[in-house]
């Protein structure tokens, strides 16, 4: 990563990429999945498909094997759930991961 720019700070480092003795700090997104094993994630597919699990294991190319898995999907008559015990998961069609995360949350459920 490099934190030189050619603008007005040419030369000066990014304060977000560096740590407090200065020295840089950096989290790659494999490194940030692998803290993610044994947690529930909230994976929004491409598609209408969402799902919920806990993260057992990964590989190179974000396929996930996850467990006590709820599958959300989305139809004309609302969200359709899906619970399954234990699934392989291929990391193509993954657009977002978000540890922590319980699934989508119905529109009527939100009061503004």
């Amino acid at each position: 990563v490099s934190t030189q720019s050619t603008g007005a700070n040419s030369g000066m480092t990014d304060p977000q990429l560096t740590n407090q003795t200065g020295a840089f700090s950096q989290l790659l997104p494999l490194e940030l999945v692998d803290k993610c094993i044994g947690s529930r994630l909230w994976i929004i597919m491409k598609g209408d498909k969402e799902i919920v699990g806990t993260l057992l294991g990964f590989d190179e190319f974000v396929n996930m094997v996850l467990e006590d898995v709820v599958e959300f999907e989305t139809s004309p008559d609302g969200i359709v759930q899906t619970k399954l015990d234990q699934i392989l998961l291929n990391g193509n069609n993954v657009c977002l991961l978000v540890p922590g995360g319980e699934g989508p949350i119905e529109l009527s459920l939100i009061h503004i």
